[in-house]
């Protein structure tokens, strides 16, 4: 581990970017240059103390976690960020991290939209950032681990998962998570993570076998959905989805027409704050 080679790197990342970059209010004068420390330490989930020991040549080895949330907290392109990883002691990425490393031109549209629920999603439908609105319509989905972390494989084994979508659309949701996954699939290949999501449905769900066995393929690139709030009910939104290059991710943007009862609902929401789903929760 280069400890002075990291602290120096954290240091300048952090003193290029300003509030704006990362979605935070400007604020009153600020003193110092790019971001402050706290700021950076709250951006990727640690403490100010930890974050500027790194700064100061003085903190521990940093965990692979830690590192791939500092990459994402000071928007590193991939190169970035696989000099953090080298500077810090550890391995370059592996392909698990590097999927999940958030492309740093779909956070800066992300940063700009908090009056509406936006997220970024792996092509296998991992959440891999969302924001606040985002949080309050889907619950927050960073504590979900292994395969769980992908929305189908959540669909077909998790009951729970399905309570946002009315009943009479609950079929055409399972055709659609499928039809992605199917186009996942060819593109990473059998002995790639969607493999291993495919053989694990394939053995635990019956409904996902038959409908794998179809071969429907398609990503969706619009959609027109209505969503099961727990305290607010039903709320009919347009979703739109902006895809990296080589589409391996989206942002999603959920928005409501104007002067409607679904606008006024996604207002709500904003003041209701987080609600998660539960088992005992049930469609309005």
């Amino acid at each position: 581990m280069d400890r002075a080679a990291l602290a120096a790197f954290l240091r300048r990342r952090r003193e290029t970017l300003q509030p704006e970059d990362v979605g935070l209010a400007t604020g009153a004068r600020r003193r110092a240059r790019g971001l402050r420390r706290e700021e950076v330490a709250a951006l990727a989930a640690m403490s100010t103390d930890y974050y500027t020991r790194l700064e100061q040549r003085r903190g521990p080895q940093p965990s692979e976690q830690t590192l791939a949330s500092l990459a994402r907290a000071l928007r590193l392109t991939d190169s970035e960020r696989d000099y953090l990883f080298q500077v810090a002691g550890r391995n370059a990425p592996s392909p698990v991290w590097t999927a999940t490393h958030v492309a740093p031109a779909l956070l800066r549209v992300l940063d700009r939209l908090a009056d509406t629920p936006a997220l970024i999603l792996s092509n296998l439908g991992e959440t891999l950032v969302q924001n606040r609105m985002a949080e309050a319509l889907f619950g927050d989905k960073s504590s979900c681990t292994g395969l769980a972390r992908s929305e189908v494989y959540r669909w077909f084994t998790d009951p729970s998962e399905r309570l946002r979508y009315p009943e009479d659309d609950r079929d055409r949701q399972s055709r659609a998570q499928v039809a992605n996954l199917r186009a996942a699939y060819g593109a990473m290949g059998s002995r790639s993570r969607a493999g291993e999501i495919v053989r694990a449905l394939q053995e635990e769900s019956a409904e996902f076998a038959e409908l794998w066995e179809r071969h429907d393929v398609a990503k969706r690139f619009q959609d027109h959905k209505i969503l099961i709030h727990p305290q607010l009910g039903a709320i009919e939104l347009d979703c739109q989805v902006l895809f990296t290059e080589d589409q391996s991710q989206a942002l999603l943007v959920l928005t409501a027409a104007p002067r409607t009862e679904d606008h006024e609902k996604l207002r709500l929401l904003g003041v209701l704050g987080n609600e998660r789903f539960s088992t005992d929760a049930r469609p309005g």
